[in-house]
């Protein structure tokens, strides 16, 4: 049997593992669009030079050689003909016995004019954008990062390692609002204020400006201030790279639509990872290319209804992991403590645990995590939570 995956990110890798894993003889082909496999969750450290491409890697060296799996990088796929059973990209096309889709996100920009088509605005996705926001930001003493999130967060670090400050702009109220309570994310915004970063929270991009060259020159926000710019780093989140599936029946929705074995709507077609839409972290990516890899070789796997949200963030030597809700909804209660060391938060629905926060110390995450996906009722055990 030939596998074909498109993708080198979590999901794939994973499923290609997978499958080598359970079937020595069939034939595994991965398409990339990237040159080399890395993590994108690195890509902050090469802007820093803290690691070059190699060190981005999360696969072991001679990987692909030793599972015997083809990899084929800088393939940019535009076509699936799932009548055919084949992938067409620039240059050929592919057949398949069984394909996964593992394509991931692209950054997404807001529909401003004047952001496309310029020399100095860029998403933090791609090794490609972080190889061009740190050869551009040598020369650049304006740097604006839109989006105080994850991505936004890491580009900043980043530049901070090249010893460039940036102003970031959020609509939100806090930083990592989509990854952590207010708490826990105002350490974080402390020690890049204290670094020089500056924040400009609550406030929208609203225009830009470009000077004759084209280049952004100047951004204005929506609360009437005027920032200076010549780099601008857009991280204000990302979208399913979906254009490639036009024409081909692959019904799609806020990702590709699967059903519980991470099968598609097209026959052998299978599909893993932020392409789904459905958890957009790293252990999500993986297990679903892991569950979409057994059931391309026949061996019926199902994933749960809901990937339990989990997120990770590490700046400064402050290590923290929110598992679940980390927000209370209408009819819970939660309980937290803190010290000069930690701050830890867990949220509770019925007396059973829908959520936590660890900060500081995040070495009891596996306890806390069996405890919400098997839904213990831990206000009857007669100890203090």
């Amino acid at each position: 049997m030939r596998h074909v995956i498109i993708g080198s990110g979590a999901a794939g890798i994973a499923a290609a593992k997978t499958l080598r894993e359970q079937q020595a003889q069939d034939e595994i082909l991965i398409l990339s669009a990237d040159e080399t496999v890395y993590s994108r969750c690195m890509l902050h450290q090469f802007i820093s030079g803290e690691r070059q491409t190699e060190a981005l890697s999360f696969i072991s060296d001679g990987f692909f050689e030793q599972n015997h799996i083809t990899f084929r990088p800088n393939v940019t796929v535009t076509k699936i003909d799932p009548a055919t059973q084949s992938v067409i990209f620039d240059g050929g096309s592919e057949s398949y016995d069984r394909l996964l889709i593992a394509t991931g996100t692209k950054s997404f920009f807001p529909p401003i004019d004047g952001l496309a088509n310029t020399t100095n605005v860029y998403g933090l996705r791609d090794l490609s954008d972080a190889r061009a926001i740190s050869e551009k930001a040598k020369q650049a003493d304006n740097i604006v990062i839109i989006g105080a999130g994850l991505v936004g967060l890491d580009a900043a670090y980043g530049l901070l390692g090249m010893g460039k400050m940036t102003t970031i702009v959020d609509l939100a109220a806090s930083v990592l609002s989509t990854n952590l309570d207010a708490r826990a994310s105002s350490a974080y915004q402390a020690k890049f204020e204290e670094a020089g970063c500056v924040f400009r929270l609550g406030a929208r991009l609203s225009s830009v400006q470009r000077d004759a060259s084209g280049a952004v020159n100047a951004l204005a926000l929506d609360n009437g201030d005027t920032l200076p710019c010549d780099l601008l780093i857009v991280a204000a989140g990302v979208r399913p790279a979906l254009d490639f599936l036009k024409g081909s029946g692959i019904e799609t929705m806020r990702g590709i639509t699967v059903n519980a074995h991470m099968a598609t709507t097209a026959p052998h077609v299978y599909a893993a990872g932020d392409i789904t839409g459905l958890s957009e972290s790293w252990p999500s990516a993986i297990a679903q290319g892991e569950i979409a890899a057994m059931n391309m070789l026949g061996i019926e796997t199902t994933h749960p209804d809901t990937f339990l949200p989990k997120n990770t963030v590490h700046f400064f030597g402050i290590p923290s992991l929110s598992i679940g809700r980390f927000i209370p909804e209408a009819g819970d209660t939660e309980d937290s403590r803190e010290d000069h060391k930690r701050y830890q938060k867990v949220i509770l629905r019925d007396g059973i645990p829908v959520g936590v926060i660890l900060q500081g110390d995040i070495s009891r995450s596996g306890f806390w995590q069996q405890l919400i996906q098997n839904k213990v009722d831990v206000v009857s055990i007669p100890k203090s939570i």
